[in-house]
């Protein structure tokens, strides 16, 4: 990081430690010498008919991808799990970390030759503001007093309050810059960006084209020539896809058969520990499951070893109820965990004033590979706590606009965020847009913001410590395992390290991967 020279304030906030780990699983030697040229065609899962070029409303799925290929953001985390300046030149905070001042770089330009300027940076996160913005991304830039240029190519952030992980949050992948209107408003609809790739074409759930510029300021970066993206839900479809040659990579292999696909010549895993985890949120403004009692019972009923065997295959790591994994670095590793214990979860339905308790899942493998299968796992470990469990399986297709957010109880997955204030402002802060079991406690929402401020690392180390045995004991989320990212690949491809903040590469493979 060129300029933060405050080494005091930001030691290690910009960073998930044990992040970014490459373990590689049978396979070949990667290409160490990257090369302009070929092709690249990803599968993956996560499209719908209903994706937009609007970052506002990102999801899921190959438009993610391919726009993190199109456009950049102001800071990127790299392989190592730390943030660096991408589309800015340095970052800069005052001594109290409440004034961050950006400088961007003078030598990026949008597609169309238009060269980025302050203007376009505030109309990108301007377009997440505001009382009429419909964005995810929200909750996170409440913290934002004002956003206010200073010439061209400077753009300074004042806070309502000191936050050391400021420039990590910029990293996330909805605060992308794209170019302003006349009107100070967002021109998303031009699917422009300052990437080293072009948007050809976009046929939401089926197909992303991209095409290399080749006038890209990262010199190093945006290898291939074309880049195409196809939405492949089903994860067996996705798989005979990899091994009959229709593409290059996909995310998210079934691990009940990864060991198999693995085996076969030219194909390889990538794995990576990092933030991934499976959610089944309970939405505690809905009767039962605003009775904590019941919320316990419940994550007392789900074998969370069980869940880890059978359906990660070993990929993973038991969760406890809250989303800070091993890979942040402010985990909470020695609070009490919540096993399988069915006399107990009698226990806490019977403070409730329970004797049984009959509930609905909804679910989806579009929420995550085995999904269905782990409902169902759960429908059977429940069934010795008194708790029936009726899975109703959902359609895959727009299950992230149809069902999450809507249902009372379904199932969910997070890629998880680098930093612990990022991934608790946006699904566990009162009134946050992506809070998805509408929880809401006086004590964590307190918390969230004087930690959010502390500059002391042990002040702050301890009350993300309270916060995380907030959320496992009161919050309305189960959250069985933390997952590890699991891609494949055939040998057509390469890359060196890859990061560990999302599955392909941090979702930067367009831009960091190359033709072997």
């Amino acid at each position: 990081m060129t300029e933060l020279t405050r080494r005091s304030l930001l030691a290690g906030s910009v960073a998930m430690t044990a992040a970014g780990l490459l373990l590689p699983r049978g396979g070949f030697a990667q290409d160490a010498q990257p090369k302009a040229g070929g092709k690249m065609t990803i599968g993956m899962s996560g499209a719908a008919t209903s994706d937009t070029l609007d970052p506002a409303l990102y999801l899921a799925g190959p438009i993610i991808i391919a726009m993190l290929g199109v456009c950049n953001t102001l800071m990127e985390i790299d392989h190592t799990g730390k943030a660096q300046p991408e589309l800015a030149e340095s970052v800069e905070p005052d001594a109290t970390a409440t004034t961050w001042t950006f400088k961007i770089r003078s030598d990026a330009k949008f597609s169309d030759g238009k060269a980025v300027t302050a203007k376009d940076v505030i109309a990108s996160f301007n377009h997440h503001r505001g009382p009429d913005s419909k964005s995810g991304a929200k909750g996170p830039l409440e913290q934002i007093k004002d956003i206010r240029a200073d010439g061209d190519h400077t753009v300074v952030f004042e806070l309502t309050s000191g936050n050391a992980d400021f420039p990590t949050l910029t990293a996330d992948y909805h605060y992308i810059i794209m170019p302003a209107n006349e009107d100070g408003t967002l021109n998303w609809q031009s699917g422009l960006g300052t990437g080293g790739y072009t948007l050809v074409s976009h046929e939401p759930g089926v197909r992303i084209v991209l095409k290399r510029r080749g006038d890209y300021f990262k010199k190093d970066r945006a290898w291939f020539e074309d880049v195409e993206l196809l939405a492949i839900a089903d994860t067996t479809a996705r798989q005979n896809a990899l091994m009959t040659g229709q593409v290059d990579v996909i995310n998210a292999p079934d691990l009940a058969t990864v060991d198999l696909l693995k085996r076969r010549p030219g194909i390889s895993l990538v794995e990576t520990t990092g933030t991934a985890h499976y959610t089944m949120p309970m939405r505690t403004n809905v009767k039962p499951f605003d009775d904590n009692n019941v919320r316990l019972a419940l994550k007392y009923a789900i074998d969370r070893e069980e869940f880890l065997q059978k359906i990660l295959r070993g990929y993973g790591k038991v969760a406890n109820d809250s989303p800070i994994t091993p890979a942040n670095r402010y985990y909470a590793a020695d609070l009490p965990q919540h096993s399988y214990d069915p006399d107990k979860a009698k226990y806490y339905l019977k403070q409730s004033g329970l004797s049984s308790l009959d509930v609905q899942l909804h679910v989806s493998d579009a929420a995550f590979t085995g999904a269905v299968d782990s409902a169902q796992l759960f429908q059977q470990s429940a069934k010795a706590c008194g708790i029936n469990v009726d899975v109703k399986r959902e359609p895959a297709d727009n299950y992230w606009t149809n069902i999450w957010l809507k249902q009372p109880f379904c199932m969910g997955y997070w890629n998880g965020r680098p930093t612990e204030d990022d991934m608790f402002s946006l699904v566990y802060a009162k009134g946050a847009e992506w809070n998805e079991s509408v929880w809401d406690n006086e004590k964590f929402n307190q918390l969230l913001l004087t930690a959010r401020a502390e500059l002391d690392d042990a002040k702050r180390r301890e009350m993300y410590h309270e916060m995380q045995a907030l959320v496992s004991e009161d919050g309305g989320t189960i959250i069985p395992v933390f997952v590890n990212y699991v891609d494949a690949q055939n040998n057509k491809v390469a890359h060196g390290p890859v990061a560990g903040d999302r599955f392909f590469d941090g979702w930067k493979i367009v831009e960091r991967w190359w033709a072997a």
